[in-house]
């Protein structure tokens, strides 16, 4: 199998070329945006424009053995590195990282077998240590078979997970600082803010946006074989992100991982609204206590259902997101709810989100919430 086709991003591809071809392109690059648009992928065209035999001001040629290698993800001076989980048996620093070594050969060997997967995943990962001195070891060493190579970081905001210790970005900066000849550097993130100042200060930023929706549509429909209908509401969900998109097809006979939680924020939403109070109770014990990873997203999406509503509210049918609950918003809107009640609402949610960036259990912090929304919408 080879990498997904790059979706899109046209003014920012013509703009890396021309800088490449006029000898321009920074050795060190961040490319930043909303999750899911194609920044890995981005990464990945130009790390063929830099390995190609033949580019032009209109990029790599894709046709070259280096092109196709690229694509195949089997270049050997094309280097990957995404966040891992930790391994269960570190041991010393040095057979830690021998073991996320291990971890990131199995990661790439599965990007090759199931290009089209979702972005978004409830394991915890980071970008350890370890990983930053396998990929500094091997950014000491020349390209293996031409004058160019390339270290992709994926999710560089990683490497300061929850404010964390900082000896990974610190290990990344001191090779950052002075790049080899002929060695780039791309990192990716969604979250730049989160990135330590001078590693920022040391890259050039390129800002990838979200696709328009018909683009991710057709690439589902395209590459996929998604049914059409399916395909459009996927690309209105994802917010124009192909990479989240694919978490709201279906996965067989099951809902896409995005596609469940986005019915679990529905269902807490409903209960903070139900004049029952062993609703919202039920809904918050049935959240598992182990799964802060996606309560950010579950909190995203309530936040979602919220906005929904106050668009119901108003008459604005055509700006509700969840049109497949569009006849249930505009019966609600008519039922009770105060007027301001979305808006405070919504700063209820933030509130929690912060709060859930902590160390909390999720179930009483989703009990709290729900509580609250419910005075909140229904006083």
């Amino acid at each position: 199998m080879t990498l997904p086709p790059l979706q899109g991003h046209h003014t920012a591809r013509e703009a890396v070329a021309r800088a490449w071809s006029r000898g321009r392109l920074p050795q060190v690059l961040l490319l930043h945006g909303p999750p899911g648009v194609g920044k890995q992928r981005f990464a990945h065209w130009i790390g063929q424009l830099l390995v190609c035999l033949t580019p032009s001001e209109a990029g790599p040629c894709g046709e070259c053995r280096e092109c196709r290698l690229t694509e195949r993800v089997e270049h050997p001076d094309i280097h990957w590195y995404v966040p891992l989980p930790r391994p269960k048996k570190r041991g010393t620093p040095e057979r830690e990282a021998e073991a996320l070594e291990e971890l990131r050969a199995g990661w790439i060997q599965e990007a090759r077998e199931r290009p089209f997967r979702s972005t978004w995943s409830e394991e915890v990962t980071g970008l350890h240590l370890g990983t930053i001195r396998n990929l500094n070891r091997r950014a000491r060493t020349p390209p293996g078979t031409g004058p160019r190579q390339l270290f992709i970081i994926a999710d560089a905001e990683q490497l300061v997970a929850q404010e964390s210790a900082q000896e990974a970005a610190n290990a990344l900066l001191k090779t950052l600082e002075e790049p080899a000849p002929g060695t780039h550097f791309i990192l990716t993130s969604s979250e730049p803010g989160r990135l330590l100042p001078t590693i920022r200060s040391r890259a050039s930023g390129l800002h990838l946006p979200a696709l328009p929706g018909r683009d991710v549509a057709t690439f589902l429909v395209t590459f996929l074989e998604a049914d059409p209908e399916v395909a459009e509401r996927a690309a209105r969900l994802s917010g124009g992100s192909v990479g989240r998109a694919l978490g709201f097809l279906p996965d067989g006979e099951e809902d896409g991982p995005l596609e469940r939680i986005r019915k679990e924020a529905f269902h807490l939403v409903r209960s903070a609204l139900s004049p029952r109070s062993g609703d919202r109770f039920a809904q918050a014990l049935a959240y598992p206590p182990s799964g802060a990873r996606g309560l950010l997203e579950l909190l995203g999406f309530m936040e979602g259902w919220l906005r929904d509503l106050a668009a119901a509210m108003v008459g604005a049918g055509d700006r509700v997101l969840n049109q497949d609950a569009l006849k249930w918003l505009t019966k609600t809107a008519q039922g009770g709810i105060h007027p301001t009640g979305p808006a405070r609402a919504l700063n209820r949610v933030e509130e929690a989100r912060l709060q859930a960036s902590g160390n909390v259990n999720p179930q009483l912090l989703l009990a709290g919430l729900l509580m609250d929304l419910h005075q909140i919408l229904r006083e």
